[in-house]
């Protein structure tokens, strides 16, 4: 208890407290059209190939909109940015609410739902910024664990939505962004660290052979969070026939791990290194999408499958960022901007492939047996990338290397997690 109240009292807690309350809902608002998939579906009478579309289109314009945001926020600051985003977030809401009523308008909407998605490097900058540097790393994950909003957004959508419709989810949603907005103008404060990138800047690691390394590990781990997190209403609705309510409650089982494990990963990485960790995650991650494919005649079993699956998701992306800094010691922040998008711009393919897959198929299995293939053939490249690793910036395993931490006194600005 004297630990955390050493915590508190080294920054500002009520700003660390606002970004959390600000990415949890802006979360929630991102995957609202996934949670609602089963009703927005039945609506339409949409195909197997348009749910999935219909299901990424959000992921993928979230991971775009990313940069302008931390751009924005550059010029003037996080928190204003934060309290211009969630205002266009009400507008989008009011959208959904009024104005959609085709499955063309449900795409515009899903558009719309991506700027709630570009939340979370402002989120952590922000959260993180009043914080010294042997606490940022605890900061940022405190403001990370917003990302349980996808509990919010499958526990609570689909009732609302059995109960209003689901145009009025919309609605209700847009009331609901009032309390994060309230908080963040009364009880949080600029930071005073300061970090501006350039484009250049920005996209980097992108032109080095980690860069890619990282950013395509990281479509698995924190990809497949959310794009399984997003699609699978749809699955446990069409596979096992359970009501619209019952599927948001079995997808919440699920990513209630990823989001609980998160911590673990990171924990475990400092202890015998993000690569050991990584390769541990990808392993299970890989069986666990392969037993998710073979399962589908048991709800239970599935159920169990997809709670292991999320569980080695949410390790691997604490495990993966655990490395960042090690490998980006002097712009951990850029470096983790960049790889952060990409693996949301990656994530946000799942959903259609597993579209497409029953569309061509009849059948999910082979989406899942081809992510599982993608996380084998990232497992082999981790093993063979962690040779040259181990000789420059890391000792065995993953660890951080004893010697004098240049970016300790470093300002962590845009950190993905």
């Amino acid at each position: 208890m004297s630990a955390f109240k050493t915590f508190a009292k080294a920054g500002h807690w009520p700003t660390l407290f606002a970004a959390f309350l600000y990415f949890d809902f802006c979360f929630a608002i991102w995957v609202l059209n996934g949670a609602m998939a089963p009703f927005i579906s039945e609506s339409f009478g949409l195909t197997p190939a348009q749910k999935g579309f219909m299901i990424s289109v959000p992921i993928l314009a979230g991971a775009l909109m990313r940069f302008p945001l931390g751009v924005l926020a550059q010029y003037i600051g996080r928190k204003n940015a934060a309290l211009v985003e969630m205002s266009l977030i009400v507008a989008a809401l009011g959208f959904g609410f009024f104005l959609v009523d085709s499955y063309d308008a449900v795409l515009a909407m899903g558009v719309l739902l991506g700027i709630a998605g570009a939340s979370f490097g402002v989120a952590l900058s922000l959260g993180s910024g009043w914080y010294p540097a042997k606490y940022k790393g605890l900061a940022m994950g405190i403001a990370g664990a917003g990302n349980s909003g996808t509990v919010l957004a499958v526990l609570f959508a689909p009732p609302l939505a059995q109960k209003f419709g689901w145009q009025a989810v919309y609605g209700i949603a847009a009331a609901t962004m009032l309390l994060p907005m309230l908080v963040m103008a009364l009880m949080a404060k600029e930071p005073p660290d300061v970090e501006h990138q350039s484009f250049r800047q920005h996209i980097g690691c992108l032109f080095e052979k980690d860069g890619w390394a990282f950013s395509l590990i990281y479509i698995v781990t924190f990809g497949g969070f959310i794009g399984l997190a997003s699609f699978l209403p749809t699955y446990f609705h069409d596979q096992f026939k359970v009501s619209k309510i019952e599927a948001g409650q079995l997808t919440m089982l699920a990513t209630l791990m990823g989001s609980a494990v998160r911590v673990v990963g990171g924990a475990l990485s400092d202890r015998i290194g993000g690569v050991h960790t990584l390769s541990g995650v990808l392993l299970l991650s890989a069986l666990s999408l392969v037993a998710c494919g073979f399962a589908g005649g048991s709800l239970v079993l599935t159920t169990l499958c997809f709670m292991l699956c999320f569980a080695a998701f949410g390790a691997g992306n604490g495990a993966l960022f655990q490395l960042v800094p090690l490998r980006w010691p002097l712009s951990t922040a850029v470096a983790g901007s960049m790889i952060g998008e990409v693996g949301a711009l990656g994530g946000g393919f799942i959903p259609n492939a597993m579209g497409q897959s029953m569309q061509h198929s009849g059948s999910y299995r082979w989406g899942f047996l081809a992510f599982a293939l993608l996380a084998l053939v990232m497992l082999a490249m981790l093993r063979v990338v962690q040779i040259r690793w181990t000789r420059t910036w890391a000792e065995k395993g993953g660890r951080a290397r004893v010697a004098p931490a240049q970016a300790d006194e470093e300002p962590v600005a845009y950190q993905r997690a």
